[in-house]
């Protein structure tokens, strides 16, 4: 009678332990669905971020073309208005002849002064363009800080 009861004690422990064993691999189902969600949920954040920075990049790049093209004008220009001054210069001996002739309104002026005008504003925007690419970091900062918290949890929990 006693090893009877002694069974009958025993066999609840047994029944909970089967029990334990079957919803183990119910846990790791529900972990490895909850680590895939973290995952998605982490690279949706990655992809925000990068569009982000994608879009300033392109404003910034943009702005970095525009002042290029501008300064290549002015660039031009200077060097138009270089070869009118250098040719006047040359069609006459006497140099101030030539500045008192043709003055502040001769053509090799003219150009000379746009020229500068478009350098100065292309190297400004150039300039601007750059310090704001310069400003940005290429990394995801949020996403690796969030990842950074999550590698710290998993350790904690393991």
């Amino acid at each position: 009678m006693a090893e009877i009861e002694r069974r009958a004690a025993a066999a609840p422990a047994l029944q909970q332990s089967q029990a334990d064993i079957e919803s183990l691999p119910t846990l790791f189902g529900r972990l490895g669905d909850d680590v895939m969600t973290l995952l998605d949920t982490k690279l949706s954040l990655v992809k925000v971020e990068l569009k982000e920075d994608a879009a300033v990049y392109a404003r910034a790049g943009t702005l970095v073309g525009v002042g290029a093209v501008v300064a290549i004008i002015g660039f031009a220009l200077v060097n138009v208005a270089i070869a009118f001054f250098i040719s006047m210069l040359f069609a006459n001996d006497d140099v101030a002849t030539v500045v008192q002739r043709y003055g502040p309104g001769s053509y090799g002026l003219g150009f000379l002064i746009t020229g500068i005008v478009y350098l100065v504003i292309g190297g400004i925007l150039a300039y601007v363009g750059k310090n704001r690419l310069a400003a940005r970091s290429p990394v995801p900062n949020r996403s690796v800080d969030e990842l950074r918290k999550d590698k710290q949890w998993l350790k904690n929990e393991m």
